[in-house]
């Protein structure tokens, strides 16, 4: 049964959460522990993965997902799997490292599809899982100078209705969720720096530069997006599969 107020029962559930060290992917992981699951926090930040899972009770798994060849035979077991980690970098196309692309897509694809790939035998056999990607309004609209970025978001979604189609008479969900700008550590810093540039102050910036095209002119919270991870695992989302949660603040509407 789920509690209105806090979230579906998780016990007995184990969820492995990629880029958990800190921002969405460490709220992910806290809301995922705080309604029951063992959660394994998986990151390239050792200190930080450990930190993280100290603090809510789970393991930490330190591995650098961008080195995909190491991924392709890999075991993994999973109830709930949250492929969140990835990095952003800007850039006209004609300037855009081959390699620095490369490494994106790996890290934000390609990863994404060995983790789902080592997750879902147990979760067939089991009859019961769910495969939450996070995708980003990114993976909806286009920005200028974000190739990379923009192919593996898009790609993300693509992914996730294979895997739902796959899935559905298997008992295994997957969908994603498109969030516009998060309030993150490296969105924080990326106001400041915007801030200095136009001599403006960081909510300036947050209204008039990055959420020039949200309704909304607030940055969305990182326990937002770990709702709606949540609310995926429910009993209620039984039937959601293959679609995405959109938390834009109304920037896909216009």
């Amino acid at each position: 049964m789920i509690d209105i107020h806090r979230g579906p029962d998780l016990s007995g559930r184990r969820a492995v959460v990629t880029g958990a060290a800190s921002g969405i992917g460490e709220a992910v992981a806290t809301r995922l522990a705080g309604l029951g699951a063992h959660v394994v926090v998986c990151d390239i930040d050792a200190k930080g993965a450990a930190r993280t899972a100290e603090r809510i009770g789970g393991e930490a798994l330190v591995v650098d997902l961008s080195r995909t060849a190491e991924l392709a035979e890999l075991a993994l077991e999973a109830d709930i799997l949250v492929n969140n980690a990835g990095v952003q970098h800007v850039a006209p196309v004609e300037e855009f490292a081959p390699e620095r692309f490369a490494f994106m897509l790996r890290l934000m694809l390609e990863a994404p599809f060995l983790l789902s790939r080592a997750v879902l035998p147990r979760m067939y056999e089991q009859g019961w899982g769910r495969v939450i990607h996070i995708s980003s309004i990114h993976g909806l609209r286009a920005s200028p100078y974000k190739s990379a970025y923009v192919s593996a978001k898009h790609g993300l979604l693509g992914l996730s209705k294979v895997i739902a189609l796959e899935g559905a008479a298997k008992g295994v969900t997957s969908n994603c969720v498109c969030p516009g700008y998060v309030r993150t550590p490296l969105v924080e810093n990326q106001l400041a720096d915007q801030a200095a540039l136009h001599g403006m102050s960081t909510e300036q910036v947050v209204a008039d530069v990055l959420l020039t095209r949200s309704a909304l002119k607030r940055l969305i919270e990182p326990d937002e997006v770990a709702g709606a991870v949540a609310f995926f695992c429910s009993p209620e989302a039984m039937s959601v599969t293959g679609t995405q949660l959109t938390l834009d603040g109304g920037w896909s509407a216009s």
